[in-house]
């Protein structure tokens, strides 16, 4: 398709984003005029003008492709571009013991989810979604465990479908508990990372706290996304036997699918940074467009979340991912303490 075609399509939905970002900005403004600091970030704002827009009103064809273009391809360009905050030494910070606490957290969530999901009655190729999906990262797990277990569209469009719903209502509540449970920054970047679903999500969730929060618990996401392909692998192994066909193979997912490029975009600018051939002079411009990106990208997750799917998802489903996402955020304050986390 060529380039201006392309572009033609994009612009209506990309302006309406950017509408809906320069409300959320306003909004802001006015917050900190009334009240002296904004209570309620721009990039939540942003979140809930857009889920209100969506819910009286469905864009059409016309809008949608570019509301889908800056959910996704600018809101992981965003991702990519904070890759220019993090060093080889931030990573190391992590240590030997909180990469293997992740690796368990992962674990637990898994099994402890699917367990809960069973409990409520789910099919198990939707208890495994539903596990994946909250204990990994959300729908890029669910995409990726889909066609290994043989999942069929209903069972794919039901988690998906609520998976963005409970997905903003966890960025929206989470930094209230920083004053509840007396995190730190550190602490809650880590709590951020363990629980909320996609990687740029953490930037909406830890911005409002600070900014060690967004570099802790992206980073610790990131491990968390980076464990999708030792699962996926373990589950084309178990599938057979789950579906009580061992002698049929399981379908191999793409190594696109187990690696986003996004993922490799974060990775390869925070080598780059650590080697230092990332100018000092870029890094604030940098750091200011991933902040513009996510942003625009906040304002399109709101547009494409309609609150009343929740009620069209089924309360089993419901139940269900809401008991897991509370064990995993249970799990994940028992590895804060049992670490020490600073």
């Amino acid at each position: 398709m060529p380039i201006a075609r392309r572009a033609a399509q994009l612009l209506p939905g990309v302006l309406l984003c950017a509408l809906v970002t320069l409300a959320a900005l306003g909004l802001a403004r006015l917050e900190a005029a009334l009240f002296g600091r904004a209570w309620v970030e721009a990039l939540v704002l942003a979140i809930l003008l857009g889920a209100a827009i969506r819910t009286a009103w469905q864009p059409g064809p016309r809008w949608k492709p570019g509301i889908d273009f800056s959910a996704k391809v600018l809101l992981e360009a965003a991702v990519v571009l904070l890759g220019a905050s993090l060093s080889t030494a931030t990573v190391l910070a992590v240590g030997p013991a909180m990469l293997a606490g992740i690796a368990l957290v992962v674990a637990v969530g898994i099994l402890s989810s699917y367990g809960l999901c069973r409990f409520f009655g789910l099919p198990w190729r939707m208890a495994v979604l539903v596990a994946c999906g909250n204990s990994i990262c959300g729908n890029s797990a669910i995409a990726a465990v889909a066609p290994v277990v043989g999942a069929d569209g209903r069972d794919v469009a039901a988690s998906i479908a609520f998976t963005a719903v409970l997905g903003v209502a966890v960025v929206l509540s989470l930094p209230l508990l920083v004053p509840v449970l007396g995190l730190s920054p550190g602490q809650y970047g880590v709590l951020a990372g363990l629980t909320v679903y996609a990687v740029p999500q953490v930037l909406a969730a830890t911005a409002p706290v600070s900014a060690l929060s967004v570099q802790v618990g992206t980073l610790v996401k990131l491990v968390r996304v980076l464990m999708l392909g030792p699962v996926v692998v373990v589950l084309s192994l178990l599938a057979p036997r789950l579906r009580g066909e061992a002698g049929r193979p399981s379908p191999r997912p793409s190594v696109a699918r187990l690696v986003p490029w996004f993922i490799l975009g974060f990775l390869g600018l925070a080598l780059l940074r650590s080697a230092g051939m990332v100018p000092e002079a870029a890094l604030a411009p940098a750091a200011a467009l991933a902040t513009a990106l996510t942003l625009l990208s906040m304002a399109a997750l709101g547009l494409g979340v309609d609150v009343r799917t929740v009620a069209r998802s089924g309360g089993r489903v419901i139940a269900a991912a809401v008991a897991s996402l509370l064990v995993l955020g249970t799990i994940s304050l028992a590895l804060i303490r049992l670490l020490g986390v600073a």
